[in-house]
């Protein structure tokens, strides 16, 4: 890709995910393309649909997470390594208003551009969940699935103005479910004392 078309990528990348954040990701293409200074048949050159948009935005969050998990696969404490992963999911599901509901559709459909990045990330944090479940750390009758909807769900409830002052509260809960005894509340007070959790 030229320079010129790179930047111009870039840009269009910045105002549509300041667009996303304020108004979801329903936001008007027609407006994006409007803040960035450009026509609608610009934009869909760059991203032909609103999932390509999306995918575009969350591939760098999403690759971080895998990358993140890759590393924290050789952490001594695994029931750590998975709520700091949780907690970063969490995070970045929420950066992009309504981005849990394309995600946990993209993760069925083959066909979502958002697909392939959904099923990697999901795979990253399964790793890390297999990693706590053998060492006794974390409940044995969820798996990566049932990981990848919990996060899903606290992504979402922290969206939710009735529910996002209670946010931290929400995460501490679900981990709490997740990890087995003493690792629960070491991981989770671990989180709350170092002021990272979601």
């Amino acid at each position: 890709m030229r320079a010129d078309a790179r930047k111009n990528r870039d840009h269009l990348l910045a105002v549509a995910g300041a667009a996303i954040a304020e108004q979801g990701v329903d936001a008007s293409l027609r407006d994006i393309a409007r803040r960035a200074g450009v026509g609608l048949a610009t934009l869909l050159r760059h991203f032909p649909t609103r999932e390509a948009l999306l995918e575009a935005l969350l591939r760098t969050s999403f690759d971080e997470l895998t990358a993140k998990a890759d590393t924290l696969e050789t952490s001594d404490l695994p029931g750590d390594a998975l709520v700091s992963w949780l907690r970063d999911f969490v995070v970045c599901a929420r950066d992009y208003r309504g981005a849990v509901t394309a995600m946990m559709t993209a993760i069925e459909d083959e066909q979502s551009a958002l697909h392939a990045s959904c099923v990697t990330m999901r795979a990253a944090g399964t790793r890390l969940l297999t990693r706590a479940q053998r060492a006794g750390l974390a409940r044995t009758d969820i798996d990566g699935t049932d990981l990848f909807a919990l996060a899903g769900s606290l992504a979402w409830l922290g969206d939710q103005p009735a529910t996002a002052p209670r946010a931290d509260h929400l995460f501490e809960v679900v981990v709490s479910g997740i990890l087995t005894g003493a690792a629960s509340g070491d991981a989770v007070g671990t989180a709350v004392e170092r002021g990272s959790a979601p």
